[in-house]
């Protein structure tokens, strides 16, 4: 038997391949298609404090190899999720990541305690979110401010932390090393890219909010890229995604140094795709006679 089971520094996961938040929901929808036991985590729809209704529409695009979503973190709010999601979920024989996001230090904090005696695996702490209180700067572009989020959500959990990093930054070595710092287990990467779509018959941006976050095949060879600089940066783990469209993607990831992978808008393509990659990386690993699949986190590096 092939080990395909990775371990992200305290949170272990049967197999390498999970999905990205935002793009899976709660997981209801793909427990019509197939068993959710069979991912090696579900990281949940972004949450927030309080039910947030998003963006005006339109808010979502397709693009040639991608999306751009503005969706603006619709989400029920914490306590609804805790009430009605997680009794859902823990039927299923997977670890739950819960995304959270604030408009400030102080609510992503009341998140991660509300959390303290929830039945979760993990919390990913996404500091893509616009700091209200620094004029809608991105909490992940600033090394400084994004130490104070980890540190401070840190010093409150009890639970696993993974921080969700932005790639919309001039190096990622920067931020990785001060969310490491500040006590993350592992970071996730990477977040959408800003991007924008303009109508020429308009001439005006398309999406009401302008502009907004690009993901899908489009984005991979700028994802891999960042994986493979984070890696020499940190000494934790690193979940990796963007742009995952099958088992090729995702090992290319894992050899760029990610320990585990999270497919997102292929979902909406085929909502089969992860029990896809789970058993082309068993036929890698067997073409290639691995028995574990750690044997290839970050061997391009070497």
């Amino acid at each position: 038997m092939n080990k395909l089971s990775v371990d992200l520094n305290g949170l272990k996961l049967d197999n390498p391949v999970t999905v990205a938040s935002g793009t899976f929901g709660f997981g209801r929808e793909f427990a019509e298609f197939f068993n959710l036991s069979n991912l090696g985590a579900i990281s949940v729809k972004g949450l927030t404090l309080k039910e947030k209704l998003g963006n005006p529409a339109p808010r979502i695009i397709e693009t040639k190899s991608g999306l751009i979503n503005s969706v603006g973190l619709q989400n029920p709010g914490i306590e609804y999720f805790i009430k009605e999601e997680i009794p859902f979920l823990r039927q299923y024989d997977t670890r739950i990541i819960v995304n959270i996001n604030g408009d400030n230090i102080d609510e992503y904090a009341m998140i991660a305690d509300r959390l303290n005696d929830v039945d979760v695996d993990s919390i990913e702490v996404n500091i893509s979110c616009p700091n209200v209180k620094n004029g809608g700067m991105l909490f992940g572009t600033d090394p400084d401010i994004a130490y104070k989020v980890v540190k401070k959500v840190k010093k409150i959990s009890r639970h696993h932390i993974i921080v969700k990093l932005t790639p919309n930054v001039t190096d990622i070595k920067v931020i990785a090393k001060a969310v490491e710092e500040a006590g993350a287990q592992a970071i996730s990467l990477v977040n959408t890219f800003s991007a924008m779509k303009i109508d020429i018959d308009s001439q005006k941006p398309v999406l009401v909010r302008k502009s907004g976050g690009l993901s899908g095949p489009a984005i991979k060879p700028l994802a891999v890229r960042l994986v493979y600089d984070a890696y020499s940066a940190v000494n934790i783990p690193i979940l990796g995604m963007g742009g995952i469209a099958n088992s090729d993607d995702a090992i290319e990831f894992m050899l760029a140094g990610a320990s585990a992978v999270a497919v997102g808008t292929y979902n909406f393509i085929n909502p089969l795709v992860t029990q896809e990659i789970v058993d082309g990386i068993s036929d890698y690993m067997k073409r290639k006679n691995i028995s574990d699949i750690n044997e290839i986190i970050g061997r391009a590096h070497y």
